[in-house]
């Protein structure tokens, strides 16, 4: 095993961004690509994640999983951006591999996302993780989210893999502000992040430094302003944000991720093209729900505010 070299700055919003298709969802469109991280970088965010599962990587074939984090990395590095690439999978043998290409491929860390269906032990999880972080020198970051995977990691289970020199930090989705507390507070040093964003503030009161975020592919400015807020000790500021943000935040779940999130940027003028199966668009009723909320913050994406088709 070969070590990372020092521990990366995962500090404020990093935006797990979506991966946009062509029309018919047959390829992936690289020139919108651009235009989303170009929308990033302008809206102040640390980083991005490339090819997470906001970014439908189940649909990915390898071929694509390549070409999307090459030109994701390339990207976000042309505007000072963090890269981090999504690299979980069910499989230890094809997390390494993808974990070896997002390494060879010149991202900042890699993102590994619950073994999903197998519901693995504890004992297994510890094994399926530090396979991963043994296999080459990049930082890994867990992500426990237990409402997707089936299964979700003990504190003391991240005690254990938080000792590992190549596992920096945990995207915390498990939707419990107490669970963020005991975390912070039990691995002092390990850096905590959301990864809901109703509770990002909440999160960050009790020791988190920053969110991996859906939002903020809608509303990359006030994700990003919230967490320096938030991480500056201007509370109220932050609180102001939260509010603000908070019924957004939450619709972003009206249908399962990433439904809503293409649906609202699509309204923005920032098509990204098909959702591809088993993903659909959003209904009638979310573009609805969405359309009001993003004419009552006064979102500015596109021109003006498209008419659903």
């Amino acid at each position: 095993m070969t070590t990372v070299p020092h521990r990366l700055q995962l500090t404020g919003c990093h935006t797990a961004i979506i991966t946009p298709f062509t029309p018919d969802g047959s390829a992936i469109d690289f020139d919108a690509l651009a235009r989303q991280i170009d929308r990033q970088a302008d809206g102040g965010v640390s980083g991005i994640v490339i090819s997470g599962t906001t970014g439908e990587s189940p649909t990915l074939d390898h071929d694509e999983y390549e070409r999307l984090v090459a030109a994701g990395v390339k990207l976000a590095h042309a505007r000072g951006l963090l890269a981090i690439a999504g690299a979980g999978s069910n499989s230890t043998r094809h997390a390494i591999e993808l974990q070896t290409l997002a390494h060879q491929l010149g991202a900042d860390a890699t993102l590994s996302v619950n073994p999903y269906y197998n519901r693995p032990t504890q004992d297994g999880l510890i094994r399926h993780y530090t396979a991963i972080a043994d296999s080459c020198p990049i930082p890994t970051i867990l992500y426990n989210v237990p409402g997707r995977s089936a299964g979700g990691l003990t504190l003391e289970t991240i005690r254990t893999l938080s000792r590992h020199p190549n596992i920096v930090a945990i995207k915390d989705a498990a939707g419990n502000v107490d669970f963020t507390s005991e975390t912070c507070a039990a691995c002092p040093g390990f850096t905590v992040l959301s990864g809901d964003d109703p509770l990002t503030l909440p999160m960050m009161a009790v020791g988190a430094v920053g969110v991996i975020s859906v939002v903020s592919n809608v509303a990359p400015d006030r994700a990003s302003a919230l967490c320096a807020a938030a991480l500056s000790g201007r509370h109220e500021e932050a609180l102001a944000i939260h509010r603000e943000l908070a019924a957004l935040s939450k619709a972003m779940f009206l249908e399962t991720n990433p439904i809503p999130v293409k649906g609202a940027l699509k309204l923005l003028g920032l098509d990204s093209g098909a959702m591809r199966l088993p993903m659909t668009p959003a209904t009638p009723a979310t573009l609805d729900k969405l359309r009001t909320l993003i004419q009552s913050m006064e979102l500015v994406g596109g021109r003006t505010l498209a008419r659903d088709r």
